[in-house]
């Protein structure tokens, strides 16, 4: 189900009856194991991507397992726009470690407003234009041996940028950029003066900033076009650009927007079946299903065509998949029918965004634990 351990465990699955050095036509060369797997992973996230932007959001019903199990947490919508979803329904437990805002930007004014009166103390523009002496305790090694020669950037922080909370940014894929962006993977991002490592899903933008607005969930980051990131991270206020980095390549830009762990990003399957029989209005459709005690829980959702059509599946046929349905008018033999269901994405737990280690858990934390913060 998760999209970026999909490929690597295609990946995996592939390279493992490869040797472990692979000589290549230079006898100095060596083709290691790991860059095989590299290369095979590299690969099928270009396989998905491509077949991502032919067939956006479709899925194949899988054989080993019943369809009302692999899908049991996604839903039906009548309208993705217009039909209301709980943004606190069936939280994960990380939500009960981070921040949120009742009100963002009073706060985000409140701050600035207790940030001038401190400035008044020394004239009104705080330290600016003063030459201070900056003591330092308990600085780490990696600190201590930072280069001379190399900027070492102090700033203030309001007291909520020290908490963790989910953030969102507008970014843009940078055109020189030609690598997968795939939902998930590990990139660097930078927020105004702030750097870290994050594990962003990407989401469609849309025409203007809404933050009670479903988004679509998107797979990949393609080429022209303009998405939200979400991942979870140290909180930082606006206005501020953002910069997203793949390795050391400079892969997209954008602006951070408000911390919103109640915005809404929506993920996407579409279940697609194709008529066998047709006669009127009704058709008997295979291929979406292949249990008929899956069609029997699937019936209350909305079918449509890729011709217009609005229909509903009226009982199942035999036992191999096979179900009538019936549509709002004539349907064509041509024609491609989908069941669309929908569940809520959230960002990856990625503790070293804001200075934890890696195999750092919720689970472990009692209930009156404080929530982490950004070191």
């Amino acid at each position: 189900e998760e999209d970026v351990e999909m490929a690597d465990a295609a990946a995996a699955s592939e390279g493992e009856d490869s040797e472990d050095e692979l000589e290549v036509v230079d006898a100095d060369q060596v083709v290691t194991k790991d860059m095989v797997e590299a290369e095979k992973k590299k690969f099928q996230l270009e396989m998905r991507s491509r077949e991502d932007m032919d067939f956006p959001d479709e899925v194949d019903t899988p054989l080993d397992i019943a369809a009302r199990v692999r899908f049991q947490k996604y839903r039906g919508l009548e309208s993705f726009r217009n039909s209301p979803w709980d943004p606190y329904e069936e939280l994960p437990l990380e939500y009960s470690r981070i921040w949120e805002f009742e009100n963002y930007d009073q706060t985000q004014r409140a701050f600035k407003k207790q940030f001038l009166a401190d400035a008044q103390v020394t004239g009104g523009t705080g330290t600016s234009g003063m030459y201070c002496r900056i003591i330092l305790g308990d600085v780490p090694e990696s600190l201590a041996a930072h280069p001379t020669n190399h900027p070492l950037i102090l700033s203030t922080l309001y007291p909520s940028e020290t908490k963790v909370s989910v953030m969102h940014s507008s970014i843009q894929r940078h055109d020189e950029y030609q690598e997968i962006l795939a939902s998930k993977a590990e990139v660097v991002v930078q927020c105004g003066f702030r750097r870290f490592p994050v594990r962003p899903v990407y989401a469609e933008a849309g025409k203007r900033y809404a933050p009670d607005k479903k988004l679509k969930y998107a797979r990949f980051l393609h080429q022209g076009t303009t998405a939200v990131a979400s991942w979870y991270g140290p909180i930082v206020f606006g206005p501020a650009p953002t910069i997203v980095l793949a390795g050391p390549h400079y892969a997209a830009w954008g602006s951070v927007q408000p911390a919103a762990p109640t915005r809404l990003v929506i993920k996407r399957a579409l279940l697609t079946g194709y008529p066998f029989k047709t006669h009127k209005r009704k058709a008997t459709v295979r291929f979406m299903f292949f249990d008929p005690d899956d069609i029997r829980w699937f019936k209350p959702v909305e079918l449509v065509t890729k011709n217009g059509l609005r229909g509903h599946i009226e009982e199942p046929l035999g036992t191999h998949g096979y179900m009538k349905c019936r549509f709002n008018d004539y349907i064509r033999g041509d024609d491609t029918i989908c069941l669309t269901l929908y569940k809520r994405q959230y960002p990856p737990w990625y503790p070293p965004s804001w200075g934890y280690p890696a195999d750092y858990k919720v689970e472990t934390l009692d209930d009156d634990a404080e929530p982490p913060r950004a070191g």
